[in-house]
């Protein structure tokens, strides 16, 4: 018996021995590849630092790396950010350089450039500057001029250059990307707007008009501090008195709160956005997508069907320069992933749900799409050879190329909710109004995802949603057993019939695909996650119910009347396969990833008292003359 248990206890050894060399060897591989791609920068590519004026005399700070090879002429990638183009001093270095290290080595002119107010760069910063159309001065200045600016000055600055530019940037730099493309300078011939903003009334902080709570505070006390002069340092980010996301934001209160506590009225852009609650000229003069005419480079706009923080300004972004600049070269990509996960990731993995590893989502988009684009246009080598939409099919897991998007050969159809939690594809027959109802408390409110800590994850948008289906203040609904497979493809459109006894109220849907009980385990996902039955979100979104009629001029609802709410679901490629169900679940709160709405009705929520917080009864109805339903693509 002794050696019996010794022998268990040495082998257990053995394997904790080579679980911890296994894990030594793979920090060892990291650094060294790490250090690998950091000397063949240094040893390929000479560093400058510049000040390039602009127009009105301010100066951006720019760091320029230049091949050492002078046997032919390099295409220029420019990257503008706001978030530090570090390392700074001429003798640090990137450890690669582009979108990927498959650019380092293609070999061109990387340019990364801090914008106006931050970091190195003079000037004042503006979130979101917006597009002045019409400049008559040298004191007119937005982004779409300072990158001319900057393009002009390294066309006649920068050698062996050979006369082109690309730009690109992912979220932020996004956002800069598409201001760039605006009377761009005529060298600007290809540009990659990936995971662009669009518009904050709809991107990151809000959506449909309400406040995405956890994004905003976490970003704004750090990013949003004041900088009185330039500087190389990052501003240090909250220290949260608790890991429990959930307690921090309930105890929080009021969102007025947050600047008597925490922000004392130092975050410029915080204080705006609570003075703006609706959507006002304020907003509507931060949208890019006026702007996006006689756009001149190619485009490829990138970004993820899981991005929690700009897939509306990536979607839109995209159909906007197709709609308004007929006959130029503009392509779409979309894949499996999360924000910026086409770079960030190898994509095969988001939470629990495994994509593909044959070969990586990433790898595949790096290598076949994003530098053949840009070689082409910027090096004249290969051909550009892409479809007008280059998409991952989620579900079945597969690149799908299409002619078009939104799609042209998908019919639309609508799923109804019916009684006794049921999804049909026919509209109810009842005559008398049916519906559903729920207690929706905010003091108490639905947690956005199981394990709540003060980081938003990514994953939840993929993530199990069994935790909120057992909630009795979420209504749940879904189809029979699918006997064929089913795709849908484009947008998707939520049309409910509610009432409420309260005066405003917020409206959350999620689409799910639920897996059958003996769905094997993906090898990548923990043992103790169990797919069988898992309800995968696929999409989902929130609406503010006060914008129902105008974004511009909120209106309470009227106690018991029943009201129609309508808003898009944003667009979906997806396969719901054989032996699966299609879920909806419909809540109204979703914390503390969206604010809490006080579910009485005030002019500005972000001024909203303790007392205005109440419960109340919410239904939603499913009848003939009230069918509630959602519409979409379903592609043949």
């Amino acid at each position: 018996m002794k050696n019996s248990f010794s022998k268990i206890v040495f082998g257990f050894s053995i394997i904790i021995i080579f679980f911890f060399l296994n894990l030594s060897w793979n920090k060892v591989g990291i650094k060294q590849a790490s250090d690998e791609d950091s000397l063949y920068v240094i040893g390929n590519y000479e560093k400058y630092e510049y000040q390039i004026p602009m127009r009105d005399g301010i100066k951006l700070f720019t760091v320029v790396y230049v091949p050492n090879d002078k046997s032919e002429k390099f295409p220029i990638l420019l990257n503008r950010t706001p978030y530090d183009i570090g390392p700074y001093g001429k003798n640090k270095f990137k450890t690669s350089l582009g979108p990927s290290l498959l650019f380092t080595k293609e070999k061109y002119i990387f340019v990364y450039q801090d914008v106006r107010g931050k970091y190195m760069s003079e000037g004042d910063f503006v979130d979101v500057r917006p597009c002045i159309e019409n400049k008559r001065s040298n004191k007119d200045v937005d982004e779409s001029s300072d990158t001319y600016d900057t393009v002009d000055w390294l066309i006649h600055n920068i050698p062996n250059n050979n006369g082109k530019v690309g730009i690109y940037g992912i979220s932020y730099p996004g956002f800069y990307t598409v201001m760039g493309i605006i009377n761009a300078h005529p060298a600007v011939v290809a540009a990659s707007p990936q995971a662009p903003i669009a518009d904050w009334f709809w991107d990151d902080f809000h959506h449909n008009g309400a406040f995405f709570l956890m994004d905003a505070f976490d970003f704004y006390y750090s990013f949003g501090k004041p900088r009185p002069k330039p500087t190389t340092e990052w501003q240090a980010g909250f220290d949260y008195p608790t890991p429990d996301g959930y307690k921090f934001f309930l105890e929080l209160g009021s969102l007025k709160n947050v600047n008597e506590k925490y922000f004392k009225h130092e975050r410029k852009f915080w204080n705006e956005l609570t003075e703006h609650p609706n959507y006002d000229d304020y907003w509507r003069e931060r949208d890019t997508r006026p702007h996006l005419k006689n756009i001149k480079p190619a485009v490829m706009t990138v970004g993820g069907w899981f991005d929690a923080e700009d897939l509306f300004g990536t979607i839109n972004t995209y159909k906007t320069i197709e709609k308004d600049n007929p006959g130029i070269y503009n392509i779409f990509v979309m894949g499996p992933w999360k924000h910026g996960g086409w770079e960030r990731s190898d994509g095969t993995v988001l939470g629990n749900v495994f994509f593909t590893d044959n070969p990586p989502p990433s790898k595949f988009y790096r290598e076949e799409i994003e530098l053949k684009f840009f070689n082409y246009y910027l090096k004249d080598k290969g051909k550009p050879e892409f479809p007008e939409a280059y998409l991952f099919e989620t579900g079945t897991n597969q690149w799908r190329a299409f002619n078009e998007w939104p799609p042209k050969n998908s019919k639309k159809n609508k799923m109804f909710l019916h009684s006794n939690g049921r999804i049909e594809f026919n509209p109810p027959a009842e005559n008398e109004n049916t519906y559903d109802e729920f207690i929706s408390d905010p003091n108490k409110p639905v947690p956005y995802t199981e394990t709540i800590t003060t980081n938003r994850t990514v994953e939840y948008m993929t993530d199990d949603q069994r935790f909120a289906s057992r909630r009795p203040d979420v209504l749940v609904y879904q189809t029979d057993v699918l006997e064929n497979d089913l795709t849908i493809a484009g947008p998707m459109n939520v049309d409910l019939y509610v009432s409420t006894t309260g005066s405003d109220a917020d409206w959350i849907v999620k689409l799910i695909d639920v897996y059958p009980d003996d769905h094997p385990q993906f090898s990548a996902t923990p043992d103790y996650i169990k797919m069988g039955g898992y309800q995968q979100m696929v999409r989902s979104e929130v609406f503010r119910g006060r914008f129902r009629n105008r974004y511009e001029k909120p209106e309470p609802f009227i106690p018991n009347k029943i009201t129609e709410v309508n808003f898009p679901l944003q667009d979906v490629l997806h396969t719901f396969k054989k032996e699966h169900r299609i879920m909806i679940q419909i809540q109204s709160t979703w914390f503390p990833l969206v604010d809490r709405n006080p579910q009485k009705y005030v002019q500005n929520i972000f001024n909203a008292d303790e007392k205005d917080f109440i419960k109340a009864i919410h239904r939603v109805y499913h009848s003939r003359q009230n069918a509630s339903s959602i519409s979409i693509g379903v592609l043949e």
